[in-house]
């Protein structure tokens, strides 16, 4: 499969209509809620996963443009994580140096970010930005300095809910390097978000923090808990014990 009218074909061929219409509850797909007007095939995404598998590496960005642009979510999911196995390929093997396919990494996050807002759902998000935008933000330019990572801030700016989760959740990349500055950053911007959805994801950020620094994370909650959303609390402090989760909360 290397074009886009193959790979639709092959994921129409899975339709399940009683799927369809549990995903379209799921994702809130009625009027006046985040995913209004969004069209499901019914997929599962390890069917989607499998389509994508068979035709990574093979399908141009121009075909992979026309993916993210179909009405259907299962489509556009497949472009994504087909940009996923994109900058996998393009990042530098053990031993490789850094500026390795430097060019090609650039290419992939620059077509990332001109249709950021076509990853239209948190789902499109979670699965995708952290793999892409986050894997670039962490290796060499062409030209040996480092990505700018204030792109992370202009996308907290925007007005648009997908780039403003994207801004977060693309941090996640950089937290398993044990990077943390970027997240705590943002996180702050996004503090005063009013949608759950930015909430959940600020506190999903947080928590991983959490996980391998507590005292990274207690120093955050101190300054910022006045605050912070009860729901990005929640996230954030999942995984402590019960005591110390009382006491936040109570906080």
């Amino acid at each position: 499969m290397t074009t886009a009218n193959e790979i639709i074909e092959t994921l129409r061929t899975m339709e399940n209509e009683e799927q369809q219409r549990v995903l379209s509850r799921f994702f809130k797909t009625g009027k006046g809620e985040y995913g209004e007007g969004d069209l499901f095939l019914g997929l599962r995404v390890p069917q989607t996963r499998l389509v994508t598998k068979q035709a990574k590496l093979d399908v141009p960005l121009t075909e992979i443009e026309k993916l993210l642009y179909n009405p259907w979510h299962e489509v556009r999911l497949c472009g994504l994580l087909l940009l996923v196995e994109e900058m996998k390929a393009a990042t530098p093997k053990r031993k490789e140096p850094p500026k390795t396919k430097a060019e090609r990494r650039k290419e992939i996050a620059d077509f990332f970010l001109s249709h950021a807002r076509q990853a239209n759902n948190w789902d499109l998000v979670d699965l995708s930005c952290e793999h892409i935008l986050g894997t670039w933000l962490l290796w060499q330019l062409p030209d040996g300095t480092m990505p700018d990572r204030n792109i992370l801030d202009r996308l907290a700016d925007s007005e648009n809910l997908w780039e403003q989760r994207i801004a977060i959740v693309s941090t996640f990349t950089l937290i398993r390097a044990y990077q943390f500055d970027d997240t705590l950053r943002i996180a702050t911007k996004l503090l005063s978000h009013p949608h759950d959805l930015i909430h959940k994801a600020v506190g999903w950020m947080l928590r991983e923090v959490g996980k391998r620094d507590i005292d990274i994370l207690r120093a955050f909650l101190n300054t910022h808990i006045s605050h912070m959303p009860r729901t990005s609390l929640r996230y954030a402090i999942e995984k402590m014990d019960h005591s110390e989760k009382n006491y936040w909360m109570k906080k």
